[in-house]
């Protein structure tokens, strides 16, 4: 975290922070990003924000060339859009090498093995490498991630482990035997066996690291944008739930391009009203999150003034750099013939409901109201056998 000094817009570095935007695909991640770090590096904190989105807009955005190395945009502001063969290129060349030769070994085509070289996961793990990195040096105050679509920001849960399995499975021969022959195998075939088992070796250690990293709550937040449009909100509960169940800090909701009341019979009209619904559904799932609101600014949004401007429609008073929250509202635990989920609900007792599941949705309904909550995927395999409330949690108990 930070502190503020006495004079305004000073700041002295304690550690690091992270706050990484995600949502769905199209909500304006990028320019909400972009807008946060620049109001940040304007406070006088040393500011980086990092594009891991393959289809990078961030260039767009700010209005500069970026490239795979931070680039300095302003005082205080750098920029980077990571490229995954360039990291790989820096970082895991024994990888690459040993990857190519196996599947060139195999009979697959040089452009082909050039595409297959790239492990799953690993668009998400240069962006790991790259803020482990900078977490060990500490030059940047503030990281500002500008993350792909949620699908991919919830990959990084479990990133370590999927990765490390299939290079495993992808690799010829089981560790064991590197260690006692790959020297031999390098210098027989060319294959860097050795050398890419140690660099994997290293960089799981990395991405093991900085997921701790990511899940300290005084270091990183992630902040949820989202549409008040139907899909894109239930995406956003999805999104929300399971990144509380695997420990991950979400300190706000920012609500983007809503419409503003027009006149009768506009062409909009529906679709305000459509909204208006939708903002109150957001408000009250959310209750427990601090919510921001921004109008559609009716324009594009680009160029390091319109996007100050925009920041300072959006936070107003707030300081964008802070923990703008930190509790779980959700607790996922495991027990004899399945899981016990907790969810907070204060007040509950005072009030009339009954609770359901379909599928990977649990349903609460409180008087006349409806609360929808999404879990992992894996959960359809489970039943809802009985639930109590114990105030402020509301235990769920679920089995095969």
């Amino acid at each position: 975290m930070y502190r503020s000094l006495v004079f305004p817009g000073f700041f002295i570095s304690e550690r690091m922070r992270i706050i990484l935007f995600t949502g769905k695909g199209g909500v304006g991640k990028t320019t909400i990003a972009a807008a946060t770090a620049i109001k940040t590096s304007g406070q006088g904190l040393r500011t980086l924000i990092i594009s891991t989105d393959p289809a990078h807009s961030l260039s767009d955005a700010l209005g500069y060339h970026l490239g795979p190395e931070p680039m300095e945009v302003r005082d205080n502001l750098y920029a980077q859009e990571l490229d995954v063969y360039y990291s790989m290129q820096k970082y895991w060349q024994n990888i690459r090498e040993l990857m190519l030769t196996v599947f060139r070994w195999q009979g697959v085509e040089k452009v082909l093995a050039e595409e297959m070289s790239a492990i799953p996961g690993m668009e998400e793990a240069s962006a790991f490498l790259w803020i482990e990195k900078y977490y060990q040096e500490q030059f940047y105050d503030l990281i500002v991630i500008d993350s792909a679509p949620t699908g991919e920001t919830l990959t990084l849960l479990t990133l370590p482990q999927v990765t490390k399995w299939w290079a495993i499975k992808a690799l010829p021969l089981q560790r064991f035997a590197v260690r006692n022959i790959g020297k031999v195998a390098r210098l027989a075939t060319g294959i860097p066996v050795d050398k890419g088992y140690e660099e994997l070796e290293n960089i799981f250690g990395k991405l093991e690291s900085i997921q701790k990293i990511f899940a300290d709550h005084e270091i990183c937040s992630i902040r949820l944008v989202t549409n008040p449009e139907k899909m894109v909100i239930n995406e956003s509960k999805r999104a929300y739930t399971y990144l509380n169940l695997y420990g991950y800090n979400v300190d706000a909701v920012i609500i983007n391009r809503i419409l503003e009341a027009e006149g009768e019979g506009s062409v909009f009209s529906n679709y305000i009203k459509s909204q208006k619904k939708y903002l109150a559904d957001i408000e009250d799932n959310f209750s427990d999150l601090p919510v921001f609101k921004i109008i559609h600014q009716g324009e594009e949004v680009f160029g390091i003034e319109k996007l100050s401007k925009f920041a300072d429609l959006l936070y107003r008073d707030s300081d964008p750099g802070a923990v703008l929250h930190n509790e779980s509202p959700y607790q996922l635990d495991e027990i004899k013939n399945g899981y016990l989920l907790k969810i907070k609900l204060p007040f509950l007792k005072e009030k009339n409901f009954s609770i359901n599941k379909y599928g990977d949705e649990i349903v609460i309904q409180i008087d006349n109201r409806r609360k929808n909550i999404f879990l992992p995927r894996f959960v359809k395999l489970y039943q809802l056998s009985s639930h109590n409330y114990q105030a402020p949690w509301l235990h769920v108990t679920l089995e095969k």
